[in-house]
């Protein structure tokens, strides 16, 4: 009776427990922990009461299920709390920006960065210095968290006194013991619509502090302590990529053979960050970007072929004497080994979050198998779920758990009722044949079959037709979330991932491994590579390639899925008929644009730089395009493509205010994806970002437009005059944009304006104070909040009820001056710092109305800022 009810309420426990992670996961703030410590008494003393009996149960009507799942999902609540309540507290404010002295171990695989190293380190002891110069010791768990990541950069210090190549940092290794000053920051990342979430990120692996390490002229050289053995597995994969580097790409190789070491350490180490970022467009324009890297597709592989190895040799070993064979059957001991040596492979791979997950679900089956349950396949797949995200919740959170879980599913689902009927997806138990399901969980049998079978199977016939069948239906299955989560569809993913999928899985990811103990065999993988890739680039270059379409809201992504759904399913045609209008939404959703007369501002949060885009009914301009942080990494790349991308927006124009990295950074990578946008700038003919755009054009006051009914005017800079003695500097001649929309019936006139100025100073501020300038709305504070802008006569012209302000968190250039952000305050201007609003939003038609991101996302484990 009671493994009737047992077996009765646990789908619906297994569910309600998800859900109840999901709920907890949406809290702005932490609970104090004792209220989570009270909701798992609650739980426990309500099982109790449901164990022992309650008045549903002494009525003989039974326990209700939502009585159960109440307490499955309480449960799931307050453990994830307390989950959230052990991760590493963040740096006490006092310290930000200090300089520490501390002594540590580096413990993973240093990240090779253009002018230097990133790493994780988990320091051991701290020292800050008081105002007489005395040292003392910090605090660690309170005041400073254990576990950071650090940046070492050439000579100079990075953040503090600008770059400076000619000097890299000595190598750092995993393992090592390192004493260096520091200077620390809470974690702090870009917040905008849909972007990637880095405090998330951050939260997930423990770290509490982000920073670098000093180097200048008055700090102490770093130095090594010793090496240890602190992180053996970090150290080995170090050397291993060390040893795969010098091996494909030794000195004065070329730049293809450096790209193919990357893919192939990504696929060794999975280390992501090797490999290019050109290559990166073509997997995901090609739809093999999960190929590229230590995926579950890999891990579930290294387990099948260790699990079935190992049990081949103990059946054979009863033959050698060994009296073990006889008591534990073959496939248990396989199955065992197998998920041992599958963990091994995913902490040498990195450990990553998608390598995790497959372990753990790879677990889960395993043991139902040594328990000899023969669960259904949903309700192993519900059960994988639930492990996964009490392992780690904010899982759910990532793309990546919804992909492969949602791929899996349907695999199940479609190869289910295609071998055993419908009647097989409700029948309470398996037969012996039917317990293979728990193996299609995993791509056992659907993935690696269907892989295995044009190899060793008759070539075609309906090994093939069952290939391309499931890649059809994950690709159809999938298309939805795809949209929602990255806003692109691969139209030639189907036929890229049937080539790639076992190319890279049974030749170039063996091959790779198989480097590890004979190098020689890194060369063969790299040389398996070379055509693959030129398939991929050459299907990439393909009209339509891949569709890029706004991102649609989440409920129209679960229409959609469903809709999906039952088109793969093997059910009548008349149903498949009947749900595609779930898809429709999904195909031809646009972003709302505002009314005719009516414009919108979305200040992107890009940290220390400028990039507003300006939305009217049918147009779009982007004013200036954020900073460049690296050499490798630009605002452009990083937050601006996937925003206008999300958004479907298609730019008419963009405008350069003027030629400081901070404001051109991310142009051309903005220009790449916008072909059709044109260029205004006021930068010098000869700048490398006007060969992009042959026609562009220089902004002089004067130029007036107009865009459904919304104005837009150049107020600055004035045309050159010819005598001019000296070259202006390049904050004098910023483009400074007016624009105002139509008047609504409240006031007489045009209302509703902005006013973008750049980064002029007080000179260019007092001149067009002269010219006469009209009051407006919102305006975009000139130089990041200098003090050497937003002098008092223009800012009172002007009267704005908003400042926009686009700095970086803790810059090195103070901004804002507080003496600058006292004078907003004093003449009543709202002050809108994008530190602690994230992306700021602005319409036309809602004047008195700033919507951050920062507060509409706002989860616990966000940076919270001191008022």
């Amino acid at each position: 009776m009671i493994a009737m009810a047992w077996a009765r309420h646990l789908p619906g426990g297994l569910l309600a427990w998800c859900l109840g992670v999901a709920l907890q996961l949406q809290q702005a703030a932490l609970w104090p922990m004792a209220a989570y410590v009270g909701v798992l008494l609650g739980t426990v003393a309500g099982a109790w009461l449901l164990r022992r009996g309650c008045r549903w149960r002494r009525a003989g009507g039974g326990i209700p299920v939502w009585a159960w799942a109440g307490v499955w999902a309480a449960a799931a609540f307050g453990i994830t709390g307390l989950h959230a309540w052990s991760r590493a507290p963040t740096i006490a404010p006092a310290l930000e920006g200090q300089d520490l002295e501390v002594v540590g171990v580096v413990q993973a695989m240093p990240q090779r960065q253009d002018v230097g190293w990133r790493f994780r380190f988990r320091i051991e002891q701290a020292w800050r210095w008081d105002a007489q110069g005395a040292t003392q010791a910090v605090r660690l768990g309170t005041d400073l968290p254990s576990q950071v990541y650090l940046g070492w950069y050439g000579q100079g210090g990075g953040h503090d006194s600008g770059w400076n190549t000619s000097a890299l940092p000595e190598p750092v290794k995993a393992g090592e013991r390192w004493r260096w000053r520091v200077r620390l920051k809470a974690p702090h990342g870009h917040v905008n619509p849909r972007g990637f979430d880095y405090e998330l990120w951050l939260w997930e692996q423990g770290i509490g502090a982000i920073g670098y390490v000093r180097t200048g002229r008055t700090d102490p050289p770093p130095l090594r302590l010793a090496s240890t053995w602190a992180h053996p597995i970090e150290s080995g994969r170090q050397a291993v990529r060390e040893r795969l580097l010098a091996q494909l790409s030794p000195a004065g190789s070329g730049v293809d053979d450096a790209k193919r070491a990357g893919i192939v350490a990504a696929l060794v180490m999975g280390d992501q960050a090797a490999i290019d970022r050109s290559d990166w467009d073509v997997f995901r324009a090609t739809g093999v970007s999960h190929l590229m890297s230590i995926s579950g597709l890999h891990v579930t592989l290294f387990a099948w072929l260790a699990t079935g190895g190992v049990a081949w040799v103990w059946r054979r070993s009863a033959l050698w004497g060994f009296q073990g064979a006889l008591r534990w059957p073959a496939p248990q001991v396989g199955a065992v080994s197998g998920l041992v040596m599958a963990g091994l492979y995913a902490l040498f791979s990195g450990w990553g979050v998608p390598a995790q997950r497959t372990w753990l679900m790879l677990g889960v089956v395993v043991v139902l198998r040594l328990w000899a349950r023969h669960w259904h396949g949903a309700l192993v797949w519900l059960a994988a779920c639930a492990v996964v995200l009490t392992w780690d919740p904010w899982a759910l959170l990532q793309p990546g758990f919804w992909l492969s879980f949602v791929a899996v599913g349907v695999l199940m689902a479609t190869g289910s009722t295609s071998r055993g009927g419908r009647a097989a997806l409700t029948a309470p138990a398996y037969s012996e044949r039917r317990s293979r399901t728990d193996l299609v969980l995993f791509g056992w049998r659907h993935r690696w079959g269907a892989c295995w079978r044009p190899i060793w199977g008759p070539f075609l016939g309906r090994h093939a037709k069952a290939l391309l069948r499931e890649q059809a239906v994950v690709t159809l299955a999938l298309a939805p979330l795809t949209l929602l989560f990255f806003g692109q569809v691969s139209v030639v993913g189907l036929l890229a991932n049937l080539m790639a999928i076992p190319w890279v899985t049974l030749v170039v990811t063996p091959l790779s491994l198989l480097g590890v103990l004979w190098p020689e065999a890194w060369h063969w993988a790299s040389w398996a590579l070379q055509p693959m890739a030129a398939v991929l680039a050459w299907l990439a270059t393909w009209p339509w390639a891949s569709v890029s379409m706004a991102m649609p809201p989440g409920y129209l992504s679960v229409l959609a899925l469903m809709g999906a759904g039952v088109w793969v399913m093997p059910w009548p045609s008349a149903w498949k008929w009947l749900v595609l209008p779930l898809l429709w939404p999904v195909v031809f959703w646009t972003h709302p644009r505002p009314a005719p007369g009516t414009f919108e501002l979305v200040a992107a949060d890009v940290g220390q730089g400028n990039a507003v885009l300006v939305r009217t009914a049918t147009h779009s301009l982007l004013y200036d395009a954020g900073p460049r942080y690296s050499a490798e990494s630009d605002a452009g790349h990083r937050v601006l493509v996937p925003l206008l991308a999300q958004m479907g927006e298609r730019i008419d124009t963009l405008v350069l205010s003027h030629r400081d990295s901070d404001h051109t950074g991310g142009a051309a990578a903005v220009l790449a994806m916008q072909a059709q946008a044109a260029l205004w700038s006021s930068l010098e003919e000869s700048h490398p970002l006007h060969a992009l755009r042959p026609g562009w054009t220089r902004c002089l006051a004067g130029q007036v437009w107009e865009w459904d009914g919304v104005r837009f005017e150049v107020l600055h800079p004035q045309p050159p005059q010819d005598n001019r003695s000296k070259i202006p500097k390049p904050n004098e001649v910023s483009c400074v944009l007016r624009i105002a929309g139509q008047d609504l019936g409240r006031t007489g006139g045009l209302q509703g304006a902005a006013l973008l100025a750049g980064d002029i100073e007080a000179a260019q501020e007092l001149a067009l104070v002269q010219a006469g300038l009209s009051p407006v709305d919102v305006l975009l504070v000139p130089h990041h909040g200098s003090k050497t802008s937003s002098s008092p006569p223009f800012l009172q012209a002007l009267s704005p009820r908003w400042g926009l302000l686009q700095a970086g968190y803790r810059n090195r250039y103070g901004h804002p001056a507080p003496e600058v952000v006292a004078r907003y305050q004093t003449l009543g201007i709202g002050l809108v710092d994008s530190t602690r609003c994230g992306a700021a939003t602005w319409r036309s038609h809602l004047p008195g109305q700033v919507q951050c991101e920062r507060t509409l996302r706002q989860r616990y484990w966000h940076h919270r800022m001191p008022p």
